[in-house]
């Protein structure tokens, strides 16, 4: 199966299935010399770990990820980096009924069309549980990154089904289980989703993610937009049906006047571009939007049909999310930082040595430094 492989310079590839012996990548391109252990990567696994309130899945999986290879005494050898995480708590026989039905809005029938065969437990390689290795490889880059240029990432939901949240602070995302940047919203946001669960129902949401501290000049023209790689590695997230970057659509209804984000001797006013311009990153902090589609896997009955093309009634028995997004920004925030260390590594093989003296850069923005060993 083609299409498990993330980027160019810094590439990860992703292999496993949902109740499989264990999933996993392998990244390749990881710069030598950077101190490397389990510890550094285990915080990030921890937070989309399921299990860990009544609002997602109760999969217990502990997720502890192992290095196998690419670091010797301590320190990243430039070699490729194994991640490896055991999967301990399948629980196969709730997916005997779907050997021979399709889940509606599921990707059953589509991978069965393709490929001829598929995996129904747990989703097999469309379970959103492969995108633990993803976040395990986000952990490099985002340590990789906060040493180069100082950069950081952070998200939150903004949206979950029809209920919008209000921004209060970001010191709130880690102290409720929506990764919410709210306080005074939770418990209405518990009960509506105690009600979708009980009623054996999904819905979606909206996650916002930013990089801040972005180095200027990461992406190229025309293709390799910065802002086309980071659309490319977010719909490859499972369930996300939407991406926007900065103002995203609400452009549509802005007046030029107001969407060209002016700059003065301070920098940038304003940023309604979401810190990408012609395709290259500006400096501005990155700011992305990410729709999450419910969960295709519920329990209320479907209609759908058989192998042989006979009508059908499919209900799933497995553990699932009510809502997908509720674990997704750790995820979002994995993926953002592995495009912007691609990209870093791509504008430094080819334009390390540019250096723009005389123009002015946002105080918010370092400049990217030629390479020094």
């Amino acid at each position: 199966m083609s299409g498990s492989t993330l980027g160019h310079l810094f590439r990860v590839t992703n292999f496993g299935e949902s109740h499989g012996p264990a999933i996993g990548c392998v990244i390749d391109g990881c710069p030598p010399g950077m101190e490397l252990s389990e510890a550094d990567i285990q915080p990030e696994l921890d937070r989309r770990r399921p299990g860990t309130s009544r609002h997602v899945t109760q999969r217990n999986e502990p997720d502890a990820v192992e290095i196998l290879s690419g670091v010797f005494e301590g320190k990243t050898t430039g070699t490729p980096i194994c991640l490896l995480i055991r999967n301990t708590d399948q629980r196969s026989k709730d997916y005997g009924n779907l050997l021979q039905t399709f889940r509606p809005g599921h990707a059953d029938y589509s991978y069965l069309h393709k490929y001829g065969l598929r995996d129904p437990r747990g989703g097999g390689r469309a379970s959103a549980r492969l995108t633990a290795p993803m976040v395990g490889a986000g952990a490099v880059a985002r340590k990789w990154l906060k040493q180069q240029y100082g950069t950081s990432f952070d998200g939150h939901m903004t949206q979950i089904g029809d209920i919008v949240i209000p921004f209060e602070a970001m010191e709130h995302v880690p102290n409720n289980p929506f990764f919410a940047a709210n306080a005074s919203d939770i418990a209405r946001i518990e009960a509506y989703m105690d009600d979708l669960r009980k009623a054996g129902d999904s819905c979606g949401a909206r996650i916002s993610v930013t990089a801040r501290r972005v180095p200027v000049g990461l992406g190229e023209p025309l293709f390799d937009k910065l802002d086309a790689a980071i659309a490319h590695a977010m719909m490859g997230i499972n369930a996300v049906k939407g991406v926007e970057i900065g103002t995203g659509f609400a452009c549509v209804a802005q007046r030029g006047t107001t969407h060209g984000d002016e700059l003065s001797p301070q920098g940038f006013r304003s940023n309604n571009a979401g810190g990408v311009l012609g395709g290259i990153s500006s400096g501005q902090d990155i700011t992305v939007s990410i729709a999450i589609k419910p969960t295709s896997s519920i329990r209320s009955p479907r209609q759908s049909i058989d192998l042989e093309g006979h009508a059908a009634i499919v209900e799933t028995f497995g553990r699932h999310d009510p809502c997908v997004g509720i674990r997704a920004t750790p995820i979002a925030e994995a993926m953002l930082a592995l495009v912007l260390m691609d990209q870093a590594l791509r504008h430094r093989a080819q334009c390390g040595d540019v250096n723009v003296a005389t123009a002015p850069i946002p105080a918010q923005a370092p400049a990217i430094e030629p390479h020094r060993p």
